[in-house]
């Protein structure tokens, strides 16, 4: 028996390779099938099931494609309609595989579909379970995401989540390996670990929501406490993972298409198509195309997309570093953006060799700017996270976070100038790209963000707690 966890760190999301005897299982595969494909033929053996924990709202799954290329038909638990020919599962149905089989424990909770898959081993012992989104590191699925859909209310699923976890994973033994959908970093849960396997022994000692003393009542408002708004594309992408979406290589070979400067433009006036940036920040700032958006590959890229533009729909033209033109389309289409025009051949040399018109961002390290923050001439944006700005922040600056960037516009000042800063420098030029866009010019980022403000010496507070009502 091969149990592979196959971990995409932007992501955060884990999904599983299983194989015994030749038979192989697929769990939550990434749209990019091939390396499955691939890494069963090195062990000749064959791709038997494609199970689904659930319809993911966080990524587009690889398993039409997948099914379509290898014959092997997609699971999912009870409850599950998907638009395409799926074996939905009884609650207690198990599957073969080799010397070993996958139980199908229905969990519901995070949504009315999830299910845990236990995995029996040769001798008919409990091994593990993939638990999906029903169960993370340090945390659980957050109840919120299918409410609509169930038209429950996230009070409602969280009860049940809270059953699913007494009921079907507690009673397991405590040996029993726990191999989660995601980790640290995720928008599915609140505060999960920064490990990506555990026990579940361990997890019961550890996991605020497997406390043995918690009450239905106690569970039901912990879990639903401090959620913050899901991302806008996630409704869009359950949709792609019930209803299909495009094969991968038919998405690839339209936006890895290369555009000379001049077709390019053209494209860019002719289709509404965002420029997207996505090399190093650095560069950016020193040179892009007008009204683009930055958004690096380098960071939290593929969640950000999501994030930022939404509309999965939205046409989209790339500034790429060179070679990377086939992972960038690859890393948009994990989250639903399939609709790439194409990429500027040459990048943003060939543009200004073109003799088209650049920009810039005016970025000044934390020496240039200290007199200026600390004396309070310019105001002072914090695009972190609440909790971040919450935690420590300079003296006299605002919280206006990346994500709710555009609710905060009217907030930036016209007419003088204004710094902005991130942890690091990489939200920050996002922000500063954004609002270039909008029409604010007049900002400047401070390089190195926070982490340098505070090396330097800025005055800065300590822990706020935030007011409530």
């Amino acid at each position: 028996m091969k149990i592979e966890q196959i971990y995409t760190g932007c992501l955060a999301q884990g999904a599983y390779y299983i194989e015994s005897k030749g038979e192989v299982a697929i769990i939550d595969p990434l749209r990019e099938v091939h390396p499955y494909i691939k890494r069963a033929k090195l062990d000749d053996a064959k791709i038997k099931f494609i199970l689904e924990t659930h319809f993911h709202a966080d990524f587009v799954s690889g398993h039409v494609t997948l099914s379509k290329e290898t014959g092997a038909p997609i699971i999912y638990g009870p409850n599950a309609n998907p638009s395409f020919d799926a074996i939905i599962a009884k609650d207690g149905q198990e599957f073969k595989l080799g010397d070993i089989s996958l139980k199908v424990l229905h969990t519901p909770g995070h949504t009315m579909e999830s299910t845990t898959f236990l995995l029996r081993d040769e001798k008919g012992r409990d091994h593990a379970i993939f638990s999906g989104d029903t169960l993370f590191l340090g945390d659980v699925g957050r109840p919120d995401l299918a409410q609509k859909a169930a038209d429950m209310t996230q009070e409602d699923l969280a009860g049940l989540l809270f059953e699913s976890l007494r009921n079907k994973i507690m009673p397991l033994a405590n040996d029993i390996i726990v191999y989660p959908a995601h980790g640290a970093g995720s928008a599915c849960g609140k505060n999960m670990m920064k490990e990506t396997v555990d026990t579940l022994g361990n997890q019961k000692k550890v996991n605020y929501a497997l406390r043995t003393d918690m009450t239905k009542e106690e569970f039901i408002k912990e879990v639903t406490h401090g959620l913050l708004p899901p991302p806008k594309y996630f409704p869009l992408n359950v949709k792609m993972n019930k209803e299909g979406y495009k094969d991968i290589a038919e998405v690839l070979e339209k936006g890895t298409s290369l555009l000379s400067p001049d077709a390019f433009e053209t494209a860019a006036n002719e289709t509404g198509a965002i420029v997207l940036d996505v090399r190093h920040q650095d560069e950016f700032v020193k040179a892009h195309v007008p009204r683009s958006i930055f958004i690096g590959l380098n960071g939290d890229f593929a969640p950000w997309v999501g994030a930022l533009i939404a509309d999965v729909q939205q046409p989209l033209l790339l500034i790429t570093p060179k070679g990377l033109e086939e992972e960038t389309v690859t890393r948009l289409s994990r989250v639903g953006f399939d609709n790439t025009l194409g990429i500027l051949d040459g990048g943003i040399e060939a543009w200004k060799k073109a003799g088209k018109e650049v920009d810039t961002i005016v970025s000044l390290s934390v020496n240039d700017v200290k007199d200026a923050v600390e004396e309070n001439k310019s105001p002072v944006f914090d695009v972190r996270k609440e909790s971040e700005y919450l935690s420590e922040h300079l003296i006299n600056a605002s919280n206006t976070p990346l994500s709710e960037l555009n609710s905060h516009l009217a907030e930036f000042p016209s007419n003088e100038p204004f710094y902005v800063h991130c942890a690091g420098g990489y939200r920050s030029v996002i922000a500063a790209s954004i609002l270039k866009s909008r029409g604010i010019h007049n900002l400047i980022d401070v390089q190195g963000g926070y982490a340098a403000i505070k090396n330097a010496g800025f005055k800065v507070t300590d822990y706020v707690c935030p007011t409530t009502l």
